[in-house]
């Protein structure tokens, strides 16, 4: 059996993405990020990505549009993404989450390349 070494990231300190996100802990086959305090806004480009993601909603309310259907999410309420599944979020108030992706999001529709 390997060692595994662990890591922690504090989340004051965690970088920034491209896209507003905060980068939290990542590894070989999974990631977290945390979108906070996103503002309302109107419907976000379609996208799909090579990436499933689970998310799950700490505060706010938004619209998860998603092959066509749209879900409500609301304090609590936790979503999934399938890699691939065309999808976009319309924020309806202030909205924070956590998000967990695999393989890990690197930038905004990229999943890590094989070594």
């Amino acid at each position: 059996m390997s060692k595994t070494q662990l890591k922690t990231r504090a989340g004051d300190s965690a970088p920034q993405g491209d896209d507003g996100e905060i980068r939290l802990a990542a590894g070989e086959s999974l990631s977290m990020r945390m979108w906070k305090d996103e503002e309302p806004n109107e419907d976000k480009p379609l996208r799909t990505n090579d990436y499933e993601t689970v998310g799950y909603v700490l505060s706010g309310r938004a619209e998860l549009l998603v092959n066509g259907e749209t879900i409500p999410l609301e304090p609590g309420d936790s979503w999934l993404v399938p890699k691939g599944a065309e999808h976009t979020y319309r924020i309806l108030e202030r909205f924070t989450a956590i998000e967990a992706t695999s393989p890990p999001a690197l930038k905004a529709g990229t999943a890590p390349k094989p070594s």
